[in-house]
């Protein structure tokens, strides 16, 4: 019922297909500048820029490693003992976990084949 409402509206048209719906043109639009050329190729970048040297990528990759830990908000000798004694409780009690359900499977295979 709305689809004929919509259509006796002078001065609207419906959209053809799903980009006339979503406010675009199908073909080409003066909107739209770089429609129309080729995408370069890689072979074309790669010769356009020279790649440096393996010292020259080594100092920069050193570089950034230090520029990043510089950004590191390193904890102090209180936060890292309480660090330390959690994981250290987390791991104490993951061993005991695995320990009984071991034993457990073990007791249970045991039963199960007989030895």
């Amino acid at each position: 019922m709305s689809d004929e409402h919509e259509s006796e509206r002078p001065g609207r048209e419906r959209p053809s297909n799903a980009a006339d719906r979503r406010g675009r043109r199908a073909s080409g639009s003066a909107s739209t500048p770089g429609k129309g050329r080729a995408t370069p190729t890689r072979a074309t970048a790669a010769t356009k820029e020279k790649k440096p040297s393996l010292f020259a990528r080594l100092a920069r990759f050193l570089r950034e490693v230090v520029a990043e830990l510089r950004k590191v908000i390193w904890p102090d000798r209180g936060q890292m003992v309480k660090y330390t004694i959690a994981v250290l409780i987390f791991v104490s009690i993951m061993v005991a976990l695995v320990f009984v359900l071991d034993s457990a499977f073990a007791e249970g295979v045991a039963l199960l084949f007989g030895n």
